[in-house]
């Protein structure tokens, strides 16, 4: 990507990512009324360019980091270490994308802040530990649309 070589390397991670969250989306919330990530604000909904994949991706990876894996916290030591190596995984992307936002080369445009907004006020929707564990169990929609505009 000419605009963001960390970028690339992002949507490379997404297949470990996948792989790990397996067994963690076992453990998602039930709650089946509202979504976070997706419909009637959804990620694919999104105009895919370059500059506004980047953006929306910054914002998802803190907003994953910030407040998401934070929050999640299971009864099983297990799925525990399994949030942890996603989290991880988020760690090392998310300091690739750091670097393109630093170079303004992750420009955000009023869609991409518009979208994120939405989901941050489906997140707030939620108590935290809901919307963080509801978050956990959609990341096959963020990894998805990853995949997809990539």
């Amino acid at each position: 990507c000419k605009y963001c070589p960390g970028l690339l390397w992002c949507w490379g991670t997404s297949m470990s990512i996948t792989i790990s969250i397996f067994p963690v989306q076992q453990a998602r919330d039930p709650i089946r009324t509202l979504s976070i990530l997706s419909y009637p604000h959804s990620l694919h909904k999104v105009k895919v360019g370059v500059l506004t994949v980047c953006c929306v991706t910054h914002h998802l990876f803190n907003f994953y980091m910030d407040k998401v894996f934070k929050h999640c916290k299971t009864e099983d030591s297990y799925i525990n270490r399994k949030i942890s190596s996603i989290a991880n995984s988020f760690l090392s992307v998310k300091r690739k994308l750091e670097q393109c936002h630093e170079q303004n080369k992750c420009m955000c445009g009023q869609e991409s802040t518009e979208k994120f907004k939405q989901i941050l006020v489906n997140y707030e929707g939620l108590n935290v530990t809901s919307a963080a564990i509801k978050s956990l169990g959609e990341l096959d929609i963020l990894l998805d649309w990853m995949e997809k505009s990539g």
